[in-house]
């Protein structure tokens, strides 16, 4: 059975027109609907939710001695051989998981691409799978998750993603192996895996997985691709291992195949250096860049700071933060991936529905300045250091009035003041007559949203605006600025 599927794989490789090596990958792509599009919803939701207790890395860290998941484990579940991971699965029931209704509030919130998590690193496939007994479909919810939100969000005119975290499963038992749990136990080793080190950090070079498990990740993300045609791909970070480069390459080439039979533009995500810049789409965790990216990239990050799936204790961020963070993104040449994390039973946490209607909001006043734009000569102005790299995006002192963002559409240029002045005053130093940035003569400024004119000059040292007299939304403000 798996030499067929494998040579299925190949059979498509061969047949289509990209080929499984860089040089042929470097011809992809990206689709016009991801570039304009600008921001997505991901969901992490999958059998930690039972627990909902630290992160979604709960299944981890409990089986790691000594931490606070661990002691968690003992005093609520009892020991780790009686009571495992497995068993929270029967308790994963999604009673009240209505995909419409999700599909619904991601549309409200001006998101045009969904990402589900298929896979996370338990390996509790959330689909209907025919390579483990370990999925949704056969076990807990006894439900196709991932085929019922792909139908809703279509119905609802976004585009589908999944992503796969398939790969770090190689590891992400390993501390079971190290004291008598249930991880041990022979009958249950197709779920909890190999489970070969518990400290990849570490050694995630030398701790490579061996050729089974490598194609058995290439049979899975085929797998996804086959049952659900998602337009987007997206990998967490420990594809960036040596041994899955082959792997990499095959994926990627059977899948951009399958799109060009499909009639689809699609994409795949990676970080840091797994794949070759301009085979795929860089994506940032956490994190952006200091100014515009030639490549289209991405920021995934979450409503919340201190998890990706559903917990009790949430550390929630401000809407009117991710916002902020979604202009700087999208200023840069990126787009804006924001996650949600819902319960056991299938309810998204009434905070992260507020957030997102929030934006939703916004979106819906100021969108013409966010979807189906491009970046401008320089991404923006004013005193607030964004950092660059991953896990950044907590680490930046809040937007002022002085921070200006810029996305432009044709010949309009929006501005986006990334706080309400207090006085009322904006101005953009970027378009003054004499400003390094050559901008255009402008010949008209309006505020979007207000139907009221706005007074304006543009001098040596800048444009400048005066908003006064309008309420303060707490939101950044964007300005529309069209060429005499």
């Amino acid at each position: 059975m798996t030499t067929d599927r494998l040579q299925q794989i190949e059979n498509r490789i061969s047949a289509g027109p990209f080929n499984a090596s860089w040089d042929s990958l470097e011809a992809y792509q990206v689709p016009d609907w991801y570039q304009d599009g600008k921001f997505g919803i991901f969901i992490h939701w999958g059998v930690y939710a039972v627990p909902a207790f630290g992160n979604e890395w709960y299944p981890r860290n409990m089986y790691l001695q000594g931490s606070r998941e661990y002691q968690h484990h003992l005093a609520t579940y009892g020991p780790h051989r009686q009571f495992g991971y497995k068993d929270f699965i029967p308790l994963f029931k999604a009673e009240q998981y209505d995909p419409q209704a999700w599909a619904r509030l991601f549309k409200e919130a001006g998101a045009r691409f969904v990402v589900p998590v298929a896979e996370h690193h338990d390996g509790f496939q959330m689909y209907a799978s025919d390579l483990s007994r370990w999925n949704a479909a056969q076990m807990g919810p006894k439900r196709d998750l991932i085929g019922e939100l792909a139908e809703a969000v279509r119905e609802e005119g976004m585009v589908f993603g999944v992503s796969s975290h398939r790969a770090e499963h190689w590891w992400f038992m390993g501390g079971g192996r190290e004291f008598d749990s249930d991880v041990q136990d022979p009958q249950y080793e197709d779920f909890y895996g190999p489970a070969r080190h518990p400290r990849p950090h570490e050694q995630y070079l030398a701790n490579s997985p061996d050729q089974a498990f490598l194609e058995d990740w290439l049979l899975r993300c085929c797998e996804l691709v086959e049952k659900y045609q998602p337009q987007l791909f997206w990998f967490d970070w420990w594809i960036m291992n040596l041994a899955f480069k082959p792997y990499l390459k095959k994926f990627a080439a059977y899948y951009y195949n399958m799109a060009a039979s499909w009639g689809k533009g699609v994409a795949i995500n990676h970080k840091y250096d797994a794949f070759p810049a301009g085979t795929a789409v860089f994506d940032i965790e956490r994190g952006q860049v200091r100014s515009i990216r030639g490549l289209f990239w991405q920021n995934d990050t979450s409503v919340s700071k201190n998890s990706w799936g559903y917990i009790q204790d949430h550390d929630y961020k401000e809407a009117n933060d991710i916002v902020c963070d979604l202009i700087d993104v999208v200023s840069k040449n990126g787009a804006l991936l924001l996650n949600v994390g819902p319960r056991a039973d299938g309810t998204i946490p009434e905070p992260e529905v507020e957030i997102l209607r929030q934006i939703g909001g916004w979106l819906q006043v100021h969108g013409e300045a966010i979807y189906g734009t491009r970046p401008w000569i320089t991404h923006g102005e004013g005193p607030t250091q964004v950092l660059e790299g991953a896990f950044t995006d907590t680490r930046r002192a809040r937007f002022t009035s002085a921070d200006i963002r810029f996305t432009t559409r044709g010949n309009t240029l929006y501005a986006h003041v990334l706080d309400w002045p207090a006085d009322g005053q904006v101005v953009v130093h970027s378009l003054g007559t004499q400003a390094a940035t050559r901008p255009p003569r402008i010949g008209q400024v309006e505020l979007l949203g207000s139907p009221q004119p706005v007074t304006w000059h543009q001098e040596q040292d800048g444009l400048r605006v005066d908003v006064s007299g309008r309420p303060a939304t707490g939101f950044p403000l964007v300005l529309k600025i069209s060429p005499a």
